[in-house]
């Protein structure tokens, strides 16, 4: 077989974990060559902690992980890959590793020796916080419940099945002086929202962040990464998150370097109408961006607006709450910043208060703590992207608009001068000291652990008149894409960014493509879908809350029908369970209400799942043409688009998965090939699959970093309902958009669709050809997706 490309034609992502290790991935190598991708694209693979389904929570950057096989069980996994013509692209985990000392033999030895150990320099800890003690937030209740539980055990502490060094000569002290002689303070895990003194990922206690801003830090935990690289193991990398990192481009720019400019592709999540910084020398994205734009072409954006006004009639949601996305947004970040990620903006005010105090610059002085964080807090909950990357960006991050509006939290005008003193710091108007650059840092990691939480892990979960527009990436407040700004978007990418990733589900999902390209269709028909849920709520009582229960209903309609009844139920009831304590309203992950969570539970058994359900499953089978035109649709463009497409596992077929852990099920591939949900045979879904990962595999250049994309456009009564484009003059695609509607106006009439020059072969039905101007009727007359292939002349 030939060699994988240095630049990926297509990648397919395996969540390995010990239920589906290295072997397993192995075993399945010849079914995922036949799909035609070019390389495997692995979940981290470094040592993490026993059990983890995910791999994310890394102990050990220096070994591969054993449940998984090891180094060997890698190492012959890319071999067999090798042998059929696969490379492999490995996800790194370069922010944060788990706070887990048992099992993390470098965090071991810095909690044992404190900042004197070599190995203290990799953790972003603030010794100057809390006595010079890293706080465990692992007790079960306060320390003086807690304390008989605590054991020594040679110059070990014990706590259940938690594990502490001890520092020398302490293991005979009585218990409190114990503990104040060690780095390290256990205490009540409730302390961790205000008290915590390392960074973290997000408000993940269990991780703590890394400083690979260090080079020695860097090249510690990057070795193994790197070996494998050159010794060709792997081919290239995703890395994960990196807006958390100090210096996302100062690290991409090193691993750049070390790597030999290997592919490589970076998590960054990016706003409407902001770009991947130019600088950072990666290849781009992971694609949610793609996934935005692909999702966006099947919603009717004056249909969402209706589905929008019929869900606060149902719901009821109060305007900040969920019932308008920008005030929904605004309200959680507050509540983000002030409650969970409380001890980041405590240290972020720290260290901005101590950078006054000291400055030289008068201009600085004289600024109270309150003040500050005052000033700190109301620049932050206004910010629309992730994170500044510099004093030069910060200006359209942090505007001057939004610091308008931050001087109004004031009183006093004089003391609303904290807001200037912040932005002035952050645009680097006051120097670019170390102490100026350590507050630039933490308020960018800072907004960025605030985005996350506030947008996707809360906003997402409150505001949700339609459930697949609050996708990573997404923008729930105006999710509809037409094709014109899709194809702008297109030649953006195939002109800057050719060889960026391109995705429709992932490990990360809240759902899968299919269950999306379900819900699009209700932006066609919201009055239909109003109707049936009023008939179907009927006698459903008690309701928990109203936007709960808009969520359950479309839920089961976007899930469809899913095998056994009781396990669907199961997963229906832990995927809203997790949704109503992420929206935080009623109950939390840290605050708990069993009553309403049992009500949730309740609900979702006699409604949602059960008799009264089967209105709503009687609606998603009435509307399975225009779901099935959506599913092929968003596969056909996804595989065709600029850029490099990664398939999750699974997702050659149809895929309904709702979010994690439901989506992290280890996959199965069958000896009939199949690489779905279990199911025999192969699927539409599956034939445009793999029928588009051929045409890739055979004529690389039609699609690569080289090629072109033109923008096809249909002429006739339904022209809208048709997006096309050519790629590189040799392929076209052409699907069907919001097919409902075209159905409800009279279908396609006399549109037709004028194709470049030269005769065309459908790829999928062999002995259809096309020239010159195609009537839509005929040509999606089998189909609502088409690709086609010009002819030789």
């Amino acid at each position: 077989m030939p060699p994988a490309p240095s630049v990926p034609t297509a990648t397919y992502r395996l969540q390995l974990q010990p239920d589906f290790p290295f072997s397993a991935a192995t075993t399945a190598v010849p079914h995922l060559a036949a799909l035609n991708i070019s390389h495997l694209h692995l979940s981290p693979v470094l040592e993490a902690v026993p059990g983890s389904r995910h791999g994310y929570d890394v102990v050990d950057p220096t070994r591969v992980r054993e449940e998984l096989g090891g180094e060997e069980g890698l190492r012959e996994l890319s071999r067999t890959a090798r042998d059929h013509g696969l490379g492999l692209i490995l996800d790194i985990v370069p922010n944060h590793m788990a706070m887990s000392p048992r099992h993390n033999p470098a965090l071991w030895e810095v909690l044992r020796d404190g900042p004197s150990s070599p190995r203290a320099r990799w953790f972003d800890i603030d010794w100057e916080a809390q006595g010079g003690q890293v706080l465990l937030p692992v007790l079960r209740g306060p320390l003086g419940e807690e304390a008989d539980r605590l054991k020594v055990d040679g110059d070990v502490l014990r706590y259940h099945d938690h594990a502490f060094p001890l520092r020398e000569g302490t293991a005979g002290l009585p218990l409190p002086r114990l503990l104040d002689a060690q780095w390290y303070r256990p205490v009540w895990w409730r302390l961790a929202r205000t008290e915590l003194n390392y960074r973290r990922f997000f408000s993940i206690s269990e991780l703590i962040g890394v400083r690979v801003e260090d080079p020695e830090v860097f090249a510690a935990t990057h070795a193994k990464i790197l070996e494998l690289l050159h010794e060709g193991v792997v081919d290239g990398l995703r890395v994960d998150h990196p807006d958390g990192l100090a210096d996302p481009g100062g690290y991409l720019r090193r691993l750049h370097e070390a790597t030999g400019g290997r592919w490589t592709v970076v998590e960054k999540i990016l706003a409407d109408g902001e770009g991947l910084p130019a600088s950072w020398p990666v290849a781009g994205t992971t694609g949610y961006d793609a996934l935005r734009h692909v999702d966006g072409l099947f919603m009717d954006p004056a249909g969402f607006g209706e589905l929008l006004d019929r869900y606060r009639a149902f719901a009821a949601p109060q305007t900040d709450r969920g019932g308008d996305w920008d005030a929904t947004v605004r309200r959680a970040a507050y509540k983000v910043l002030t409650h969970e990620l409380a001890a980041e903006s405590d240290r972020l005010t720290r260290v901005a208060t101590r950078l006054c105090a000291t400055s030289p610059e008068t201009a600085l002085r004289d600024r109270a703590p309150w003040a500050l964080r005052t000033a700190l807090t109301e620049l932050l909950v206004r910010l629309e992207v992730y994170r500044p990357y510099s004093p030069e960006d910060a200006a359209t991050v942090v505007t001057e608009e939004a610091a308008a509006e931050a001087r109004r939290a004031f009183a006093v005008p004089e003391e609303a001068g904290a807001v200037d003193v912040v932005r002035d710091l952050l645009l680097g108007r006051y120097g670019d000291g170390p102490a100026q650059a350590e507050f630039r840092t933490r308020f960018a990691q800072t907004a960025s652990a605030l985005r996350a939480k506030s947008v996707e892990d809360t906003a997402f979960y409150r505001y949700v008149p339609l459930l697949s527009a609050t996708e990573v990436g997404g923008e729930p407040g105006d999710p509809a894409v037409g094709p014109d700004r899709f194809h702008a978007y297109c030649a953006r990418v195939q002109r800057d960014w050719p060889a960026t990733g391109t995705v429709l589900s992932t490990h990360d999902a809240k759902r899968s493509a299919d269950v999306r390209a379900a819900l699009h269709v209700l932006t066609e028909c919201p009055g239909r879908w109003a109707d049936v849920l009023a008939e179907a709520s009927r006698g459903v009582e008690p309701v928990p809350d109203g936007q709960l229960a808009w969520a359950a209903w479309q839920t089961v309609f976007g899930l469809g029908p899913a095998g056994d009844e009781r396990a669907r139920e199961e997963r229906v009831r832990e995927a809203l369970l997790k949704h109503v304590r992420e929206a935080g309203l009623f109950t939390s992950w840290t605050e708990q209400e069993p009553p309403y969570e049992e009500a949730v539970a309740r609900f979702v058994a006699a409604g949602p799942c059960g008799v009264p359900g089967r209105k709503v499953a009687e609606l998603r089978e009435a509307l399975e043409p225009h779901i099935r035109a959506n599913v092929l649709g968003a596969a056909l463009v996804h595989l065709t688009m600029p850029g490099v497409p990664d398939l999750y596992q699974g997702t050659e077929r149809e895929y309904r998965a709702l979010v994690d852990p439901d989506n992290r099920t280890p996959p199965r591939f069958g000896e009939n090939g199949d690489g779905g949900d279990g199911g025999g045979g192969r699927s539409e879904k599956e034939a445009v699959t793999r029928a588009a990962l051929a045409l890739r595999a055979r004529r690389p250049e039609v699609f690569g970093t080289s090629a072109s994309y033109e923008p096809l456009a249909a002429v006739g009564p339904a022209a809208d309902h048709c997006l096309a484009f050519a790629r590189s003059g040799e392929v076209v695609t052409a699907v069907t958009r919001l097919s409902l509607r075209l159905a409800e106006s009279g279908g396609w009439r006399d549109t037709r669709l004028p194709l470049p020059r030269g005769r065309w072969a459908d790829v999928r039905e062999p002995g259809r050809e096309f020239e010159r101007e195609v009537r839509a009727a005929e040509l999606f007359a089998a189909s609502p997706v088409v690709l086609l292939e010009r002819l030789p002349e």
